[in-house]
This record gives structure tokens, sequence and C-alpha cells, in this order.
């Protein structure tokens, strides 16, 4: 079972970019669709977007579409996720995770956290002036 890490998180001001990075240490994300997921304080954790292994698919929920992107390196071994236009309701604790049963598909996003067997401990998104 791979080990997930998060890193990329921080303050930023509103209407500000922050690029997410997800890797596995130990293991490696080579052959894995990869989601990110965010809880913000309070809340039940919400579900963002996903990634097939070989970055040829990917998803997002439809709140999201448009400002932030999913995507992989070349290597495959890194997924980002690109956050654009940040808002302050967009502070968030970013998660991503895995499952070696998960694929990636097009379509309505369906994705829950129960189809995910690993997880990272999360990196801390905070949008303030």
């Amino acid at each position: 079972q791979v080990q997930l890490v998060e890193s990329g998180g921080g303050l930023v001001q509103p209407g500000g970019s922050l690029r997410l990075s997800c890797t596995a240490s130990p293991g490696t994300l080579d052959y894995y669709a990869v989601g990110w997921f965010r809880q913000a304080p309070g809340k039940k954790r919400e579900e963002i977007s996903c990634i097939s292994a070989n970055a040829d698919t990917t998803n997002y929920v439809d709140s999201e579409k448009g400002r932030f992107t999913i995507s992989r390196s070349s290597d495959s071994k890194t997924v980002y996720l690109e956050l654009n236009n940040l808002a302050p309701e967009d502070t968030a604790v970013y998660f991503c995770a895995t499952d070696p049963g998960l694929i990636c598909t097009a379509g309505n996003f369906h994705y829950t956290g129960a189809d995910f067997g690993s997880w990272g401990q999360g990196t801390q998104v905070t949008v303030s002036a």
C-alpha cells in the first residue's frame, strides 16, 4: 500500500493560485489513478477531481470545473492540483488519495472517499487577505 505525501499548501490572497503536489513515499504513483479531496473546518470532506494512471482521463466535480486543474508529471510519479482564482471559501486541508482498484473515468463525477484506500496527511490551504 502506497503512502501519499501532499505538499504545496500555504497562505494565499484571494484571487491567487497554488499548485499542490502529491507523491508516494514509500512507493510510487506510476500505476495508480489519484484523486484530490478537501475538508474545511467543521465541514464534511468534499471530492474535487481524479486523474487516471496514464493521465489520459481527468474528471472534476461540477463546482470546481474551470478553476482547478489536475495533472501528472511526465514520469507519472507526481500528481498536481492547480488551484486558481482562490477565494476564502477554498480554505481547507487538501488531501490526495488512491486505491489499487481505482479507475478514474470520464462522465459524472461519482467517486467518494469510500473508493480510496490510501490517503495522505493533507496540506493546508488558507485563502485570506
